[in-house]
């Protein structure tokens, strides 16, 4: 997963959209061109030599010298084309980000700048491409050169030889064939470098092949039980993690321990490794070192399936699929129509649900358009509640919802998983002033890790100045 995190959308998309389409449909056709030309080519020169094999003098010369242009051709042409196909990646991002956020840019006015990107980033585009059809142009035009001069040498050939010397039928035929033989000669040239150069679309497609994929859905070997997670104790033991190999830490040796059963907030600056911390226990990131043990089993030694089936997530940003509120809810079709209504009502949905003429097969549109924020918020609830699992986390899950709704959240969250491990990443810092332990984290590592109301009541505590400065912020906007 970190893959995704690391790569713009336009590069994947350009790989499975414009290389795939190569792939499927130029290569064939390209490999089809090729056999046939060669097939031809091959029958000519057989021909040509029957009829009159001194052409063979002059054929063998000529190939090798289309041989060397196109090896000359091929050095700059694979490199360009490469090129183009990485300049074409952030165009096809840029045209992505501008239709999803169409709205925001017309409501800040900003189309000239998105504009003026956009030409920007089709400069970048078309001069290496300009380069590529130029380079193809280049080798044309000393093709056709060469098959003329070598079909004017054939002509010259057959008009000196003395009368009588050759049938004038044979010769006829040597030069129409003669004709035929310098287009196929250049035709099968070009053929092969444009095959050569579509190939490069394979080797992007294979690069993407060889990115290792996840750990496995289940290890059969180490198999955690159907009640595990018991209690919902969080160890992080020495945790360090990167994005990339290449890339530094964000998380550098965290070590502390949740409580089952207990309400731990994570705070911090932005890009203090909150996020990442959470994508860890769901091993959407692997560490680099140490290890995150949920009641006595390491994470990393069991399957992705077995641990993220245990754990429930109500994420900043809900996502709800086209379909129906029932598919949202329950997408593995594992629970009761009495169950789900339970859910709803215990998260404040279940009116709004039974005024649809629909009812659990009320549609949800692509990305849940048709619903607002708070309520893709509280469908996520509603998941949670069904899951029933020992360990939630909330991250951010209240930053882009108003006051009200913040606050039936985290009522309805201290009412229905009381019993359970709350881990819940801050932005409005009172969502965790009732929390048993902060986690407060600096640059990936553990500045503060304590009750609220210890790191309250030291003066130093870097608890007390966010809090300061939310209290602050809070008074500038209500004074605004």
């Amino acid at each position: 997963m970190s893959f995704f995190d690391s790569t713009p959308a336009g590069r994947i998309l350009n790989r499975v959209s414009v290389d795939q389409s190569v792939v499927d449909l130029d290569i064939p056709f390209r490999l089809g061109g090729f056999a046939s030309t060669t097939i031809q080519l091959l029958g000519i020169v057989g021909v040509m030599t029957k009829v009159t094999w001194q052409v063979l003098l002059l054929f063998l010369p000529m190939a090798m010298a289309c041989l060397w242009m196109q090896k000359y051709y091929m050095a700059s042409s694979r490199e360009l084309v490469r090129i183009v196909s990485i300049q074409k990646s952030p165009v096809i991002h840029l045209f992505g980000e501008s239709i999803a956020g169409a709205a925001t840019i017309r409501g800040f006015r900003q189309e000239k700048r998105f504009m003026k990107r956009n030409l920007y980033l089709l400069d970048c585009f078309t001069r290496p491409f300009f380069c590529s059809i130029a380079a193809i142009e280049w080798l044309c035009l000393r093709m056709e050169l060469l098959s003329t001069f070598a079909f004017a040498v054939c002509m010259a050939l057959l008009v000196s030889f003395p009368h009588g010397s050759i049938d004038p039928s044979m010769a006829g035929l040597a030069v129409t064939y003669g004709l035929n033989l310098n287009a196929r000669l250049s035709r099968w040239i070009l053929s092969f470098c444009k095959l050569e150069n579509k190939i490069i679309s394979i080797e992007r497609i294979h690069q993407y092949c060889q990115i290792p994929s996840e750990a496995p859905a289940v290890v059969e070997d180490c198999r955690s039980t159907s009640s595990w997670p018991e209690t919902g104790k969080i160890e992080l033991v020495d945790l360090k993690v990167r994005y990339k190999d290449t890339l530094p830490l964000v998380l550098h040796g965290i070590t502390c321990t949740f409580p089952g059963g207990k309400k731990v907030g994570i705070v911090g600056r932005t890009g203090s490794g909150k996020s990442t911390l959470i994508q860890a226990l769901f091993r959407l990131i692997e560490p680099a070192e140490g290890k995150i043990i949920i009641d006595n089993i390491d994470i990393s030694t069991i399957g992705l399936h077995d641990l993220r089936s245990r754990l429930s997530i109500i994420p900043q940003d809900p996502t709800l699929f086209e379909g129906t509120i029932r598919g949202n809810l329950d997408p593995l079709e594992e629970h009761s129509d009495h169950e789900i209504w339970q859910a709803l009502e215990k998260c404040q949905l279940g009116e709004v649900i039974h005024h649809k003429p629909q009812k659990l097969d009320a549609p949800v549109l692509e990305n849940g358009d048709n619903w607002s924020v708070g309520q893709r918020q509280l469908v996520s609830l509603g998941r949670a509640l069904l899951k029933q699992a020992r360990i939630l986390v909330l991250d951010e899950a209240t930053a882009s919802v108003d006051t009200a709704t913040d606050n039936l959240i985290q009522k309805i969250i201290r009412r229905e998983f009381k019993d359970c491990t709350v881990c819940t990443i801050a932005h409005r810092i009172p969502t965790v002033i009732d929390s048993d332990l902060v986690l407060v984290l600096s640059d990936g590592r553990v500045t503060e890790f304590d009750s609220p109301h210890q790191l309250l009541e030291d003066k130093s505590s870097m608890f007390l100045r966010l809090v300061s400065e939310y209290s602050t912020r809070s008074s500038n906007v209500q004074d605004g």
